[in-house]
């Protein structure tokens, strides 16, 4: 058995689950998401739980029984809780605001960049250096926070950049050119 695969989800109580062969729906206080599952993996609802079966040991099998148990928690957990990603400017001049549903983030380019986030995702600004991303799927999350450090991603030298909270960013020493000192 996968070590994954083999574990139950736990449904909570504000979350309901409809399954038909091939699609799970999940419906929960923060919304709903919807997915196709492989034909092979196939998914039961028992005392509060859903519960995941291969047909065989097949590697294809094995990998498919793993992910489907996991991309589905994630929708339980995200139709019931949320996700999010926060993310930080460093440099001299970045800043980030919010117009309308429009974020708009100065990031040291000749232009404003504006960012129009997708249909079910929110980002909160917190103050001009900080901002979060959040919604129900945490691939859309992912990807939007993805999508947004992409636009200038934290450089080497100096740190400078959207980054992720918490990251750390591998720094370089700078150029050691005539007249420069070492510093150890």
């Amino acid at each position: 058995m996968s070590r994954i695969g083999k574990l139950p989800v736990p449904v909570p109580k504000s979350v309901k689950v409809t399954l038909a062969p091939g699609h799970v729906k999940v419906e929960g206080p923060k919304g709903q998401l919807e997915r196709t599952l492989p034909a092979d993996i196939s998914v039961k609802q028992v005392d509060g739980e859903l519960v995941f079966e291969r047909p065989s040991d097949a590697f294809r099998h094995r990998a498919l029984h793993g992910l489907v148990r996991s991309l589905v928690a994630n929708m339980v957990e995200g139709v019931d809780k949320g996700f999010s990603k926060q993310l930080e400017l460093v440099g001299v001049g970045y800043r980030v605001a919010k117009q309308g549903e429009e974020v708009v983030l100065s990031l040291g380019y000749s232009h404003p960049i504006r960012f129009k986030p997708p249909k079910g995702i929110t980002i909160d600004v917190q103050d001009q250096t900080k901002f979060t991303v959040s919604g129900i799927s945490i691939e859309d999350v992912g990807q939007v926070a993805a999508n947004l450090r992409g636009l200038r991603p934290p450089e080497p030298y100096k740190g400078k950049g959207v980054k992720y909270a918490g990251e750390r960013v591998r720094r370089k020493p700078g150029k050691a050119g005539k007249g420069a000192k070492a510093t150890a």
